[in-house]
């Protein structure tokens, strides 16, 4: 029961700071978007700091897991425009419904985590099956350093989530991840593999 109860606080805190930012997130507030009474939120979670900390872990553990199930239902991409389809895909999750607020919070915890050390430690990105193949697909391309490319080409992805989000500019047009992927490909084995991805 007690894991039941801190799995909601957390889910509510993560709609709190979403819908009205880290100023916004507190106990009482919390307590308000949880439908609990007053004083539950505290009750688990004495600090702000442990509310936030808590916040972070749920908010990573949902992110894992969308990684995980993603990467294990589809096989790894044969050709650039396949990667680009399924980017395009994560992108228009991260920006819409529930995914568009884990997106909010996360960033707000990013910046956040610049004065808590133990925040950005639990925001390191981490390996999951969405990640491996990225990489795999980059590996069978020819590119020498898959490691790096797949984190430069998340790293962008993820900028252009945040672009939108604080930007209000919408969805984020497919030929722009395709160039990403392209960049991802750049001298790999010629012009074919940058070609591809359009």
């Amino acid at each position: 029961m007690t894991t039941d109860r801190r799995t909601v606080l957390a889910d509510a805190a993560i709609h709190v700071l979403a819908e009205e930012g880290m100023r916004g997130l507190t106990h009482r507030a919390v307590d308000r978007a949880a439908a609990l009474p007053p004083g539950t939120t505290s009750a688990y979670f004495r600090t702000r700091q442990a509310l936030l900390t808590a916040l972070v872990r749920r908010l990573v553990a949902q992110d894992q897991a969308e990684l995980q199930a993603a990467g294990e239902q589809t096989q790894v991409p044969r050709a650039a425009a396949e990667l680009t389809d399924g980017l395009a895909g994560f992108v228009e999750r991260r920006l819409t419904g529930e995914g568009r607020q884990r997106s909010l919070a996360r960033y707000a915890c990013a910046v956040e985590s610049v004065r808590h050390p133990e925040l950005r430690e639990i925001l390191v990105p981490r390996q999951n099956a969405a990640r491996e193949a990225v990489r795999a697909f980059l590996r069978a391309q020819g590119v020498a350093d898959a490691e790096g490319r797949t984190l430069t080409l998340l790293a962008c992805v993820d900028g252009l989530v945040f672009d939108r989000l604080v930007g209000g500019g919408g969805a984020v047009p497919r030929d722009e991840i395709a160039g990403l992927v392209a960049a991802a490909l750049r001298d790999s084995g010629g012009e074919a593999g940058a070609t591809a991805a359009g």
